[in-house]
């Protein structure tokens, strides 16, 4: 036998026996280890010889593991061999000889051997030194892994800790870039964050050495223990790490991806915990902070929905202006609807569309009888609807607040009756009266902030109590607040000696209750403070009354009765003032879009909410810019501050009396304030989100305008047809630009994509004629062999104008044709012209340069994915806004819709597509295949991402085609999966339809139509009824050929316009009478679908207006380019008697001769010599044809000193105009005092007559690295260049200009910054700001570059030096406050502190503390040498930017 067996260890090489330590990079030798029989494994027996012996013991007892196995024996194997893992690990945690003699602890000299290394560790470490196994990187090292091959050995490097006292906290501080360019990829992975260190408390015994005496160590441990307390804790996790470290425990994808990637996915438990929830899915995202309802018992569910029917009708009923007679039916629907909602689970659409009736309130209205007609009925029936598809969506928001409103009252009610059982003889009517009477969010939340204030140190002792009995630990009970202290002080006595309490005051104020009068004590309030001294809190009388005034204003403001009697008052009386700050003054002009609320006075709150919502939150974001202050005052308050005086202060004729009315006065006044800003506040933030909830309203009208509108329809054919499309763009217009084109058939496919030069006609009739350019005729070959239907035309510049026109003229020439159509009236085939039509590009242009144009359209320049996507917005725009997601907010609804939160807005526009997709339904086997049809599926009712995803995925594994839609629910037989949920199912079937195959006997004519599945019987029997079937006749049919058999005659025989024969009235009243069923509305829905079904129910398709034309091509609207306005404008040609502009927005411009200067006008100068191409020139605005893209202008004086205002529609007493009079007449003043220089003009097209602020609004669309040259306001040898580093931050550069040759020409040399000096503008563009832009490129461009702010990316240091305590990082970032300039943060271990220098970017090269680097390498290199030479001493702190050189 032994023959079989080496029994020798087989002696392996250097290489397969070392191994790397994952913190250093260092070689460690480990024990070799022998071969097993097969002289190929390692034996791992000493590792797993407990495992050995248990499987040993199973073997011996049978190979098959009994299934009734005991639970208990399993459950003690497991703790067995959890406990066996922490042993060893506990016994591996602790060092033996050879274990410190690696870490240099027992032998230090050992730290300076050289240890052997292999050839594959040098290669490895590439280019470091080589170093001794076990020394670690400190700062000495810092910049050890240079690339440049300077001089770093070993050898000159000391060891141990460093002069700056770091010694490894800074191990590995800048290993990752020692291949920046090979190996980027690794970099990523380390700086992933590692799993924490295990868990455990620090030894309380170490902190002697800190510097705490006896005393402070005592008081140290009173509060904060001695580590044990949380002993509990770590257990719990302990034991949870062990069952995640289970080796029997299944793989989860959880284990396997980050979570970001499971985030994005929807691969979560989360999501996982929806997709198979039988619940909506939109529900249950909008529930999930709420409880359960389901748990609730039914009478509770009873009591709940009546109550919260009357909440919900109270805040809508007044907005809806209905009838007051419609109340009560109003409430009705309202409590039904929210019943389908929370029973029921039926989201919005299937309400709408299968509960309509119970929306709609009918009554019979008697009439008076008419002799001609004695037979008529007495009565007639007027049908009022109630609420409407956008009111659904309101019920379901105010069902979740609702919901927030209940889950804290209880909170609060559950909090009194814990003070009940503490407190004895407990007796607060606060509670008892006003928490029945809460009606709002803000009602409970004063009787929340009420009972923290009056009872906090009762409920945390019941917390803790708590906690005690559930046998959990709890901390040490903290110090008791201020107002408990004074409460339990004598300074409380004094508060009493006022007579009246808090809440006995507000019943005196709201007249809510009988009158309490107030009496006085025997002494007056500092008699009595000097009776109440107490050393050491009150040492004199004034600190009594001090503490007793601030404790009853602090009651009174605290008061939650009287804090509704002031919300009360301000909320009828409450009025907004607008005040300019001292920047405001300087930075609103009158072309500034703040100006019309400058002087805003006494606003009402109607006048925002009805009318001007975007008034009240740009007034609000101009107050973030510290630009005004909105004030909100109460009307009347002098009469409030005298009733309340009066309610508190006593009827007493003495000078005891009057010393306390004179401390009551001052209290009341005080509290007041108090209240006033603590009211405002709330009342400000209300009115926000009602103004933010009315825009965002405004926006998800003008989406679902937007959605509806069906595809292009041809003439001649049916509404919802599909239409062949050729689309065209030249994109901006460039003179070089091609015209891309491609070309889509019906069935969505593009077919066919090219380019064009040139589609100008020529002009034969000229002296040397102009032939058509060859593209002309490709264009027609094309049109005459695909026969598009439709031309659409876009563009991003107003070039796309002149290519429509074009086109039309080719066509016209041409006779190109579109689709033959049949004229009824004459019964002849019929041809028009080619329809050329201008699309909006709103979908197109997001779309042109996504990834997902790219990955769908691969081999195909941007510009022809734009022209595939307006021919697809032609032929179905509702897939198309679809398939953009969360993109949409990119679209412009509103102009004020960026005041709008994302979030928020995303809801409501949400809403407008699930609403559209319900009403016109998807075709599910085509969503099986289509993916643009698919993008639909989530909006279906009852669905969501995560549901429409699973169910094409169960759909797919089905089969990939499904015939019904019962289908959908699964069918065991026929071994078909359940893609939907019953509960899910009810609420999506009927806007999910498949086409009906006549040809197959499986499919039913009902599953392609509206009519959900809980209706076919009806259906079925009105088809019956519609050919005159009896029951006989029924029976036989569906015996015969199945239950859809009688639709399924129905349509073959096309008697279905015999369903308008049926007499629905009757139908309706059967159903209500014998069912208790409200079908009328369905009934009609039936009837229509039976003869039509899933009919076409958008509106036709959308052509542009002149002015949505006019925005779209040019980027103005009405407000931003008006006639009046003075505007930049660019010469193209000068003439005697006129002059071509171009506007910045592309339009066209004249100047003619009249509208010259004067003194060029009458003959004293040639223009030419005056202007020349491309000077950019100031001129006023007089004619604007929006139409033609075509203005004309002046550029005379008198009309230019005319500065164009905005006209203000305000009432006399909302406009504070002398302060308006008084600010222009201060500003008159400074612009006199500077009047002796003219506007300065130069001939460069980068010069723009421009302030500071108008230079940044117009770099704001432009990007990085533009520039503009204006004048500056240092003087006439001054220029400024404003440049864009970043979205909004921008540097100002100033530009000093020698050798002029007089005070209006540039100087022929300019120095910027005292050091860099160039001869000419352009040189000073190119060689300074482009360079600059180019060092911002390459920086941002680094991997250590984090796209956050300084707070983010220090709080990323953080997070990264915690996870890996043995390492150092360090990140650039952009610093927001000094354009130009990038910080430097860095963290030199877990331990350190936050430092960070500042990088100054300079032409051609970075700026670091005086040092000038050329590139990012040497930039992080010389940080690394400088670091260790000058230390974090040399730091500035985390907000500054100091330490400039």
């Amino acid at each position: 036998m032994d023959a079989l067996f080496d029994r020798a260890a087989a002696v392996d090489d250097d290489e397969e026996e070392e191994e790397f330590d994952e913190e250093t990079g260092e070689a460690i030798e480990r024990p070799r280890k022998s071969r097993n029989a097969n002289g190929d494994l390692d034996d791992s027996s000493e590792e797993e010889e407990d495992d050995d012996e248990e499987e040993a013991r199973r073997i011996r007892e049978g190979f098959i593991v009994d299934e009734d196995e005991d639970d208990d024996a399993a459950l003690e194997r497991k703790r067995e061999r959890k406990k066996r893992r922490r042993e060893e690990r506990e016994e591996d945690e602790v060092l033996d000889e050879e274990d410190l003699d690696l870490i240099g602890e027992l032998y230090p000299e050992a730290d300076r051997r050289q240890a052997a290394q292999s050839k594959f560790k040098r290669l490895k470490r590439g280019h470091r030194e080589e170093r001794p196994e076990k020394v670690s990187r400190g700062v000495e090292d810092i910049f050890s892994d240079e690339e440049d091959g300077a001089d770093t050995t070993a050898a000159t490097r000391p060891t141990g800790r460093s002069a700056f006292g770091f010694g490894d906290d800074l191990d590995d501080f800048i290993e990752q870039d020692e291949f920046p360019d090979e190996e980027g990829g690794q970099v990523d992975d380390d700086l992933g964050v590692r799993a924490p260190r295990r868990p455990g408390f620090a030894d309380l015994q170490n902190l002697k050495d800190s510097g705490l005496s006896e005393e402070d160590m005592e008081l140290m441990r009173d509060a904060f223990g001695n580590g044990e307390e949380f002993m509990w804790a770590l257990d719990v996790e302990a034991e949870h790490n062990e069952d995640q470290l289970d080796p029997e425990k299944p793989l989860e994808l959880k284990d396997v991806f980050e979570p970001s990637q499971l985030i994005e996915k929807l691969l979560t438990d989360d999501d996982n915990q929806i997709r198979m929830t039988d619940v909506p899915e939109r529900f249950q995202l909008a529930r999930k902070p709420y409880r359960d309802l389901s748990d609730v018992p039914e009478e509770g569910m009873a009591e709940r929905a009546t109550e919260e029917a009357k909440w919900i009708s109270n805040l809508l009923f007044p907005r809806k202006r209905l009838a007051g007679s419609l109340r009560a039916p109003f409430e009705a629907a309202v409590k039904k609807v929210l019943q389908f909602m929370n029973v029921n689970d039926f989201e919005a659409p299937f309400i709408f569309q299968n509960r309509k009736d119970y929306l709609i309130h009918s009554e019979q209205v008697p009439v008076s009888p008419d002799p001609s007609r004695p037979d008529a009925p007495d009565y007639q029936m007027r049908a009022e609807k109630l609420l409407n598809q956008s009111d659904l969506w309101d019920l379901l928001e105010h069902d979740l607040k609702f919901r927030a409103f209940e889950e804290r009252r209880e909170v609060i009610r559950k909090s009194v009756e814990t003070l009940k059982e503490i407190i004895p003889d407990f007796n607060d009517s606060v509670f008892d009266d006003l928490i029945p009477k809460a009606e709002q969010l803000d009602d409970l939340q004063d009787i929340q902030d009420y009972l923290n204030f009056q009872y906090s140190s009762h409920l945390k002792d019941a917390a803790i109590a708590e906690a005690e009995a559930n046998g959990m630990q709890k901390r040490a009970r903290g110090a008791r607040s201020r107002w408990d202290q004074v409460r339990q002080g004598p300074a409380y006595h004094l508060v009493r000696a006022f007579g009246i309490t808090a809440d006995q005051l507000a019943v005196n104020a709201d007249k809510s209750g009988r009158r309490t009068y107030t009496d006085d004590p025997d002494m007056r309030p500092d008699d009595m403070a000097d009776t109440l001294v107490r050393d050491p809190d009150y040492k004199t009388g004034q600190d009594v009354i001090n503490a007793a005034r601030a404790m009853f204003v602090e009651e009174i403001a605290m008061n939650p009765r009287m804090r509704r009697h002031m919300r009360q008052l301000f909320y009828v009386s409450v009025r907004f003032d607008v005040h300019r700050t001292d920047k405001g003054l300087k930075s609103i002009t009158e072309e500034h879009p703040y100006y019309d609320f400058k002087y805003l006075r006494n606003q009402k709150v109607e006048d925002f909410l009805i009318d001007r919502p975007e008034t009240f939150l740009r007034m609000l974001q101009a107050e973030r810019e510290g630009l005004i202050e909105v004030r909100v005052r109460l009307q009347g308050e002098r009469k409030v501050r005298e009733d309340l005086q009066k309610a508190i202060e006593s009827d007493n004729f003495s000078e005891v009396a009057d010393a306390w009315n004179v401390f009551r006065r001052e209290v009341v006044d005080l509290a007041i304030g108090k209240l006033h800003k603590v009211i405002a506040k709330g009342v400000k933030d209300n009115i926000k989100n009602e103004c933010e909830n009315k825009i965002a309203g405004q926006c998800r009208d003008a989406y679902h305008q937007k959605l509806d509108q069906a595809p292009f329809k041809p003439k001649g054919m049916v509404l919802g047809t599909t239409p062949r499309v050729l689309a065209l763009t030249n994109g901006r217009g460039n003179r070089d630009d091609a015209i891309c084109w491609a070309y889509t058939d019906e069935n969505g496919r593009t077919l066919e994509n090219g380019k064009f030069g040139d589609l100008r006609l020529g002009d034969m009739d000229r002296p040397v004629p102009i032939p058509d350019p060859a593209d002309v005729g490709v264009f027609v070959e094309l049109v005459e062999r695909r026969k598009p239907d439709v031309v659409a035309v876009s563009g991003m510049s107003v070039e796309a104008r002149r290519l429509y026109k074009d086109l039309q003229d080719i066509i016209e020439k041409h006779r190109l044709l579109g689709t033959p159509w049949q004229d009824e009236e004459r019964d002849e085939e019929m041809q028009d012209p080619l329809d050329v039509v201008i699309v909006t590009d709103e979908v197109a242009r997001p779309y042109h340069t996504s990834d997902r144009a790219a990955k769908e359209h691969p081999s195909v320049p941007p510009l022809t994915r734009y022209a595939i996507a307006l021919a697809r917005y032609m032929q179905n725009p509702l897939k198309e806004y679809a398939a953009l997601g969360r993109d949409i907010v990119s679209i412009s609804f509103d102009v004020n819709q960026t005041l709008v939160p994302e979030e928020k807005l995303l809801k409501y526009l949400e809403s407008a597509m699930v609403d559209m997709v319900n009403l016109v339904g998807v075709d599910i086997n085509e969503a099986v295949n289509d993916p643009y049809t698919a993008n639909l599926l989530p909006y279906v009712c009852g669905l969501g991402p995560r549901k429409a995803a699973h169910m094409l995925k169960v759909i797919n594994q089905n089969g990939g085609e499904i015939a019904t839609r019962e289908e959908l629910i699964g069918d065991v037989d026929n071994n078909k999966r359940q893609a939907v949920s019953p509960k899910v199912w009810e609420n999506c079937a009927s806007f999910i339809y498949i086409a009906y195959d006549d040809s197959d006997p499986t499919y039913d004519y009902l599953d392609n139509t509206r009519i959900h599945p809980e209706d076919y019987d009806l259906a079925r029997k009105m088809a019956a009824d519609a050919q005159d079937m009896d029951e006989e006749d029924i029976k036989a049919e569906t015996d015969e050929n199945g239950m859809n058999a009688v639709v399924r005659r129905l349509f073959k025989e096309d008697k279905r316009d015999n369903v308008n024969d049926l007499v629905l009235e009757e139908y309706a009243t059967q159903l209500e009478q014998n069912f208790g069923q409200l079908k009328r509305a369905t009934l009609e829905l039936v009837r229509v679908e039976l003869q039509n079904p899933y009919e076409e129910l958008r509106s036709d398709f959308g052509f542009l207006s002149t002015d949505e034309t006019f925005t779209m091509l040019t980027g103005e609207t009405r407000e931003s380019l008006a006639e009046g306005m003075i505007i930049p404008v660019s010469v193209k040609r000068v003439f005697p008697a006129y002059m071509d502009v171009k506007l910045d927005c592309g339009v066209d411009g004249g100047i003619s001769e009249g509208e010259y200067p004067e003194d060029i006008a009458n003959g004293g100068a040639d223009p030419k010599n005056v202007w020349a191409p491309h000077q950019i020139v100031r001129a006023k605005l007089t004619f604007l044809d929006r139409k033609k893209f075509s203005a004309q202008l002046t550029l005379r004086e008198g009309p230019m000193r005319e500065p164009y205002r905005r006209m203000l529609d305000h009432a006399q007493d909302e406009w504070d105009e002398e302060l308006e009079v008084r600010d222009r007449k201060e500003a008159k003043k400074l612009i006199d005092a500077g009047a002796v220089r003219a506007p300065r003009v130069i001939k460069h097209p980068l010069f723009r007559p421009f302030n500071s602020r108008q230079a940044e609004d117009f770099l704001a669309t432009q990007g990085r690295g533009d520039c503009v040259i204006r004048p500056s306001s240092k003087g006439p040898d001054h220029l400024a260049v404003t440049w864009k580093v970043h979205d909004q931050l921008y540097q100002h550069l100033d530009v000093l200009e020698l050798d002029k040759e007089n005070e209006f020409s540039v100087g022929r040399v300019l120095k910027v910054g005292g050091k860099w000096t160039y001869s000419d503008l352009d040189e000073l563009i190119a060689l300074h700001v482009e360079a600059m832009a180019k060092k911002v490129e390459e920086m941002m461009g680094d991997e250590r570059y984090q796209g956050g702010s300084r707070t983010q990316t220090e709080q990323w240091l953080t997070t990264y030096t915690e996870a890996n305590p043995k390492r150092s990082m360090y990140a650039f970032c952009l610093n927001s406050k000094h354009p130009g300039y990038f910080d430097l943060c860095f963290k030199a271990g877990q331990n350190a502190p936050l430092s960070g220098w500042p990088v100054k970017v300079i032409p051609n090269a970075f700026e670091l503390r005086g040092h000038a680097y050329p590139d990012m390498r040497a930039l992080k290199n010389g940080f690394k040498l400088l670091f260790a030479n000058q230390g974090p001493a040399a730091a500035v702190g985390v907000n500054g930017v100091a330490g400039r050189r």
